[in-house]
């Protein structure tokens, strides 16, 4: 069950990187 919450949160996760990664001003891949 815990697998399966991940994968669906997973685009919600990655979109949070992201938007961390542009206010700390880090170039990501």
């Amino acid at each position: 069950m815990f697998k399966k919450v991940l994968v669906a949160n997973r685009g919600e996760i990655a979109c949070r990187i992201l938007e961390t990664a542009k206010r700390l001003g880090i170039a990501t891949v």
